[in-house]
This record gives structure tokens, C-alpha cells and sequence, in this order.
């Protein structure tokens, strides 16, 4: 009996994990599309809001900058306060949760 529930157990990992990348790759098609609601939301809620996040990382990256360029670190500071947050503004499709990347254009 204890063997048939370890052999049962077993299987029903090795089949949950054989079916990892069906799925991730059925996520990836579901989000190169997104619905309705995502891109009103994404319009609404998150571009606004991301908006004010690149001004700010602006702002933050203007103030450090002097430290930043003693600490030779510019190009780093650069990329997370001003970048990351201007390509998920920008760059991003309407209602989609990935930026593209340069390399993808």
C-alpha cells in the first residue's frame, strides 16, 4: 500500500514537472496578447505611476550623481533610476508586463 502511494506521489511530480514549460510557454502567448482590462488598467494605473517613478529616479539620480561619480558607479545608478523605469514607461506595450529589450527590436 505505502509503495503504491510513493509510486503515485512519483508520478504526479514527474508529471507536474513535465508540464512546467507547457505552461510557461501558454503564459508567454497569453501575455503577448493582453486583454481588454489589462491595458486599460495599464493605461490608467500604471503608466501614470510609472511616469512619476521615472521623474522621480530623476531626480534621485541628479542629486547622487556627484556621489555616484566618485564611487565610479554612474552607469549602474543610471540603469536603475532612470532606465528600468523609463523602458517599463515607454517601451513596454500597452497591457503587457515585459519591456522589450534593445536586443528584441
Amino acid at each position: 500500500m505505502k509503495r503504491r502511494i510513493l509510486m503515485a506521489s512519483v508520478l504526479a511530480l514527474v508529471s507536474i514537472l513535465g508540464s512546467t514549460p507547457a505552461l510557461s510557454q501558454a503564459q508567454q502567448r497569453l501575455e503577448a496578447q493582453p486583454s481588454g482590462g489589462a491595458m486599460v488598467a495599464d493605461a490608467l494605473l500604471a503608466r501614470p505611476l510609472l511616469f512619476v517613478a521615472t521623474l522621480g529616479g530623476t531626480a534621485v539620480f541628479l542629486v547622487s550623481l556627484p556621489f555616484s561619480a566618485l564611487g565610479g558607479n554612474v552607469d549602474a545608478a543610471a540603469e536603475a533610476l532612470i532606465k528600468t523605469p523609463a523602458e517599463a514607461t515607454f517601451r513596454r506595450c500597452l497591457g503587457c508586463t515585459v519591456s522589450r529589450r534593445a536586443d528584441e527590436l
